[in-house]
């Protein structure tokens, strides 16, 4: 039994044609819309700040070129994708058509840690928020994970139990996707329009208040002493190769990868687009060079109006970033940093309900394809909705949002996404040795030169995570394999003698 049998692509797309419900209804600007209200969230609004303060100082800017130049080589290997497989399941069905189905779970396992944790960490920066809102009101103990501890100016020591808030909002939109409440694209779009609206008003305002002298030095200098809170204990160490200089710029890189997490979720919507012959590659690439520009300005206007220390300190601006940096040093804008969190958190709650119906539809698709259990496809007999696998991922994404601290979730997503990112880089590469002659409706340039940069800038971020990160991810990626052997392999739907291992695909002629 093959470890590589493939899915057909002619099954598939046949499939796809003949689901119900799934209308070919979004244009191009709907999809840029769509990836745009994916990306910007809690990316750009607390890892900003996390990767000036750990590694990149106000070199944070070049952190999001270096990361914007992986995700734009990725981008153009998902676009060809896309077009050429219009339908649901983004980077586990490209890969189960092409690669075969140990490649397709390898990545599906990987894109839990990128839906999943990310949901997860989205809910703890809301909970970051949500607490700045109310002016700190929620004990330090009960909107923190027990692996955190702060001392304050008073010497006593507080130690989290677990992250509260984080828990009832995750429970909340569980809630609300169970009962299967649809956004329509006018919703979306105002939203999207907010989260746009925010940036600007944030970089138009902050860019009168920029301290110069803040940018200098623009990297953090080797040397630079490790920052201690009030009892002594370490919170940022530089002695790092990738927490200082252009070592830091690379870490910072990896970091802020968590604020482009999103538009490859545009592919998720192939199915519904309209043209995704054209649609797809503007979605994807439209968005994401939107969303570069804007955080690119956003970086430098963050660490011009605060200086990058303030970002390390938990009593200063190292939760709730945006709003600090305005109430602190933005004199008379004080009704900004109110409208500016209400706003995020309106923000984070749409990104956590498409990151949770992200990974729900992954483990539609996967119970479907018989890898995990059945229960993971049952839908509710009244709303129609997956809610086993709701409530399934309302227990695991809880836990994590609960216990485990907002910077080790947010790298194991960015972890699980840089992993997807490079096996569909290398993916576009195989295909087109193997079968060149699919018809491919967009194709990637330069190849092989565009997914073998793709494979590296990713692999080199991945590297640049800091060891901790690497080896939780390593075994959750070991033991995604023992799953695998154990159930997955035995349980495919492939298993079935009609189907033929290594199945031609299509060729162009068959799509005309």
């Amino acid at each position: 039994m093959s470890l590589f049998r493939k899915k057909s692509l002619t099954q598939l797309l046949a499939t796809a044609d003949s689901e119900k419900g799934l209308k070919r209804t979004l244009g191009a600007t709907n999809l840029v819309a769509l990836g745009i209200g994916a990306i910007i969230g809690a990316g750009l609004f607390v890892r900003t700040a996390a990767a000036a303060g750990q590694a990149a100082g106000p070199a944070v800017t070049i952190s999001f070129i270096i990361a914007a130049i992986g995700c734009a080589f990725a981008g153009l290997c998902y676009a060809e994708f896309a077009a050429m497989i219009p339908i649901a399941g983004s980077a586990y069905a490209y890969s189960y058509v092409t690669m075969g189905e140990l490649v397709a779970w390898i990545i599906g396992w990987a894109l839990i840690m990128e839906y999943a944790l990310g949901a997860a960490t989205v809910s703890i920066a809301w909970s970051e928020y949500l607490n700045t809102l109310l002016g700190g009101r929620i004990p330090y103990e009960w909107s923190h994970s027990p692996f955190e501890s702060f001392t304050d100016a008073s010497g006593v020591l507080h130690q989290g139990i677990l992250n509260a808030p984080a828990l009832v909002i995750l429970l909340l939109l569980t809630l609300l996707l169970i009962k299967g409440t649809q956004e329509s694209a006018m919703v979306n779009a105002i939203i999207v329009f907010i989260k746009v609206a925010i940036v600007l008003i944030f970089i138009v305002v902050g860019w009168g208040f920029i301290n110069p002298d803040n940018h200098t030095p623009y990297m953090i200098p080797e040397g630079t002493e490790a920052f201690k809170d009030q009892a002594g204990k370490t919170i940022a160490d530089y002695s790092g190769v990738f927490r200082h200089g252009w070592g830091g710029v690379l870490g910072g890189a990896a970091i802020v990868f968590f604020a482009f997490i999103g538009f490859d979720a545009v592919s998720t919507a192939a199915q519904e687009a309209k043209n995704p012959a054209r649609d797809m590659p503007i979605g994807i690439l439209g968005s994401l060079a939107v969303c570069t520009i804007l955080y690119i300005l956003f970086g430098h206007v963050l660490t011009g109006v605060a200086p990058w220390t303030d970002f390390v300190d938990p009593v200063k601006g190292r939760e709730a970033s945006v709003a600090y940096a305005i109430s602190t040093y933005m004199t008379g804008y004080g009704w900004l940093a109110t409208a500016v969190t209400v706003a995020i958190l309106a923000g984070f709650s749409s990104v956590i309900l498409v990151m949770l119906m992200g990974q729900s539809r992954i483990f539609y698709t996967m119970s479907g394809d018989g890898l995990i259990p059945k229960a993971f496809g049952d839908l509710h007999p009244k709303y129609k909705t997956p809610y086993k696998a709701n409530w399934i991922l309302l227990i695991f994404v809880g836990a994590f949002a609960a216990f485990v601290p907002g910077h080790v979730a947010g790298d194991l997503t960015s972890f699980g996404t840089l992993f997807a990112f490079v096996l569909v880089s290398a993916g576009v590469w195989i295909l087109r040795k193997s079968e060149p002659n699919i018809k491919r409706p967009f194709k990637t340039p330069w190849v092989p030169l565009v997914p073998i940069l793709g494979v590296l800038v990713c692999s080199a971020m991945i590297f640049a995570l800091d060891k901790q990160t690497l080896t939780v991810a390593m075994i959750w990626m070991v033991l995604g394999l023992v799953v695998y052997f154990a159930y997955s392999k035995k349980n495919s739907k492939l298993k079935d003698p009609g189907h033929h291992p290594g199945e031609i695909l299509p060729k162009a002629s068959d799509f005309e």
